[in-house]
């Protein structure tokens, strides 16, 4: 059934089709649900798409930022770098193994992570004897971090860098693509992202050690994956734990959606694409707006806009509910994890201490964006800011 013209426009929606219902159809039909053969297939292609030898299924990116964290050795007695201004996945998996945590602001033009502060920060470290084990840039909104800068930082000091990709698929730095820069990096298919499997995520890296860290350590720690336990010629009731593992392991169902995603993501990234040339386009002139970076290699998972307090009489919160009066769904990405009251009250942050963070926090509206927004839908979310902007311009 078609949407009614002027019914509520959602803040996302899943692009979905008879390629993805007749792969999971295959996999129901096929007696293995599991992590199995097509688990296996999706691994490989989505390694042949980003260039590196490595790619490992598991059922979120948050699994895959712990496992990969935890194979370039972050845990006690270490401290992590990343920006508070990031989903607290980012930050939680440095808390499971036992490492602490050192946030650096943000670039405001950017959202993502200051080179000039993480260089700072490491100074202060290394200063006080702090061992950092990792640095975790975050690619906010499908947005590049500077990658060369902070290669560079990072990697005169000799930290890994494990790159939070989780909005950033399919997006290229050069001639590499975004996640496979560093040690190693996290890619997320949640129901929101670029490409998705309902819940899933993906670990890439060029490091044979690190994926056989990965690999053992997504399946409890067992040292054969169950679909070589039960097609091979060995008994399929022997093998050994050989670490205390986690259960991360992702589905044949999913990755059956996952092959199907695969498949359209440079459709998905060029419909995004034209979507966020269009809003650019609509919103530009706006007094009371601040529009994204528009730089030639974003992947546009988010669109967010930025209200500027002093050209309007409301603030933030109510905008977003005049949106959704004019029936307009958003979100706002991110509050920030220095606010949070474990990390508040674990580090003593105050919201001022990292300035930049706060204020995008504060102004920020993520508008909707996904493949099957239609054009009249872009131009009602357009009309609808720059009416209300207008409405309540001082």
């Amino acid at each position: 059934m078609g949407r009614r013209k002027g019914s509520f426009i959602p803040f996302s929606r899943p692009s979905m089709g008879r390629e993805e219902e007749r792969g999971v159809l295959s996999v129901l039909r096929s007696g293995w649900l599991t992590t199995g053969k097509v688990t296996k297939r999706f691994e490989e292609e989505f390694a042949r798409y980003v260039g590196v030898p490595y790619a490992l299924a598991l059922n979120s990116a948050t699994a895959g930022l712990h496992l990969a964290l935890e194979a370039v050795g972050v845990g006690p007695g270490t401290v992590a770098v990343t920006v508070p201004y990031t989903f607290v996945a980012t930050a939680e998996v440095v808390r499971y193994l036992g490492a602490e945590l050192v946030f650096v602001d943000i670039d405001a033009s950017t959202g993502n992570m200051d080179p000039a502060a993480l260089e700072a920060a490491l100074r202060e470290c290394g200063k006080s004897g702090k061992k950092v084990s990792a640095v975790i840039p975050v690619h906010v909104a499908g947005l590049p971090c500077d990658m060369a800068r902070i290669s560079r930082i990072a990697g005169e000091r000799g930290i890994p860098i494990v790159e939070d990709a989780a909005h950033a698929f399919p997006v290229k730095i050069g001639e590499k693509l975004a996640g496979t820069l560093g040690a190693a990096g996290v890619y997320s298919f949640y129901a929101t992202k670029t490409i998705t499997t309902g819940e899933g995520g993906m670990v890439v890296t060029a490091s044979g050690e690190i994926a056989k860290r990965i690999r053992t350590m997504r399946l409890h720690g067992i040292d054969r994956d169950v679909w070589d336990r039960y097609t091979s010629s060995a008994a399929s009731w022997r093998y050994d734990v050989v670490a205390p593992g986690f259960k991360y392991n992702l589905t044949d169902i999913a990755a059956a959606i996952g092959l199907a995603q695969l498949a359209k993501a440079g459709d998905f990234l060029e419909s995004r694409r034209r979507i966020a040339g269009r809003y650019l386009e609509g919103l530009s002139g706006c007094a009371f707006l601040t529009l994204p970076a528009a730089a030639e290699n974003h992947g546009w998972h988010l669109f967010i806009v930025r209200i500027k307090p002093e050209r309007l009489s409301i603030d933030r919160d109510r905008f977003i509910e005049e949106l959704s009066r004019a029936g307009v769904g958003t979100s706002v990405h991110f509050i920030p994890l220095h606010l949070m009251s474990y990390y508040r009250d674990r580090y003593g942050f105050r919201p001022e201490d990292f300035p930049a963070t706060l204020s995008v926090f504060q102004t920020c509206i993520s508008l909707p964006l996904y493949p099957s927004l239609t054009r009249d839908e872009v131009d009602r979310v357009i009309a609808a800011v720059r009416g209300i902007g207008e409405r309540f311009m001082r």
